[in-house]
C-alpha cells in the first residue's frame, strides 16, 4: 500500500428510518460500496417508559442501523458529509459517525489487496 492513498472506514449509527437518504447521499458521492447491520444503543437520546400488562418497563436501548464503508479514492470527509447531511433531522438521536483508519485490505475473490481491494 502507498503513502498517498490512505484507506478509511466510515462507520456510522443512524436512525433506521434515514437509511433510504444516507443510501442515496453516499450514491451521489461515489461511495463504492456498504455494510448495513441492525443494533441497538443507547446515548443522549432519552429512554421511552412503557406499560404492557399493567407492568410499567423502560426502554433505554434504541434501534439503530450501523453503516460501513471503506473508501480510498473519495475523500473520507465528503462521505462523513454525506452521511451527515442524509441522516440529520436535528432531533436527539441522529447518530454518530466515526472515521477510523484501516491498515490494509485483501479482496477474497481476486486476491487484489490494498487500496484495489476496495
Amino acid at each position: 500500500m502507498t503513502d498517498e492513498t490512505e484507506l478509511k472506514m466510515i462507520m456510522a449509527m443512524i436512525r433506521p428510518d434515514k437509511l433510504g437518504d444516507v443510501k442515496q447521499a453516499l450514491a451521489e458521492v461515489g461511495a463504492p460500496s456498504l455494510t448495513v447491520t441492525n443494533v441497538s444503543g443507547r446515548g443522549s437520546q432519552p429512554a421511552k417508559k412503557g406499560q404492557w400488562r399493567g407492568e410499567e418497563y423502560v426502554v433505554d436501548l434504541h434501534q439503530k442501523v450501523k453503516v460501513e464503508t471503506v473508501v480510498s479514492d473519495i475523500p473520507a470527509d465528503d462521505v462523513v458529509e454525506a452521511i451527515a447531511d442524509g441522516a440529520h433531522t436535528g432531533e436527539k438521536g441522529d447518530g454518530k459517525i466515526f472515521v477510523l483508519p484501516v491498515d490494509d485490505a485483501c479482496q477474497v475473490r481476486t486476491g487484489k489487496t490494498g487500496p484495489e481491494a476496495v
